[in-house]
């Protein structure tokens, strides 16, 4: 049995099966089995959007490029992009062993969210900044988006449910109940999870 064998076997004994798997450096380069998934924007929103590959959330569109590309086992699998506002865009691929695949997300936007004239701001900040952050159990953005000058979450008046999560890390949750012009900061530092 080779090196790059025995490594390859230990990878798969210590990741679940359904997950995607994100390799770099040489073990990536010379990987027969693993196919591969490419994402481009078809728009700026796209840039964005948050990607869910079989039901786990991986990151953002702009970041899953270079040594973070998406490495999948073969088989088939599902390709979600999700971002407030829009329609959520889904696409299907089956990839062979070596295989490379290319997948435009276009997201457009949903003609039925209407937003109130009178709203208050949220700020998140923390780290790590490319964690998913939910309002009422909608992916709105990542954390980096909602941080900066200029940056932040316009919401509805009332009470809201704020989720930031990531995999491998524990996730934040809190409730909010926001005034009319209101300006709010929540900052939280994801936890990693214990290795068991």
């Amino acid at each position: 049995m080779n090196r790059l064998t025995k490594n390859v076997q230990v990878l798969f004994l210590c990741l679940p099966l359904v997950a995607p798997l994100f390799l770099a450096g040489n073990l990536a380069a010379r990987n027969k089995v693993l196919g591969t998934v490419k994402l481009e924007a078809a728009n700026k929103a796209a840039k964005d959007s948050g990607i869910w590959v079989d039901g786990q959330y991986v990151g953002y569109l702009k970041e899953l490029k270079g040594s973070r590309k998406i490495m999948l086992l073969p088989g088939l699998h599902k390709i979600a992009a999700r971002q407030a506002g829009y329609d959520e865009f889904t696409q299907t691929v089956r990839l062979q062993p070596g295989q490379k695949e290319v997948v435009t997300v276009l997201m457009k936007k949903n003609p039925y969210v209407r937003y109130g004239n009178e709203t208050a701001q949220l700020k998140i900040g923390g780290g790590p900044e490319r964690a998913a952050v939910f309002v009422d159990k909608q992916y709105v953005g990542h954390v980096d988006q909602f941080n900066g000058i200029g940056q932040g979450l316009l919401l509805t008046p009332g009470k809201h449910h704020i989720s930031v999560s990531m995999p491998g890390y524990e996730s934040f949750e809190t409730e909010v109940t926001l005034r009319p012009h209101q300006k709010l900061k929540i900052k939280t530092n994801l936890v990693q999870k214990a290795k068991g």
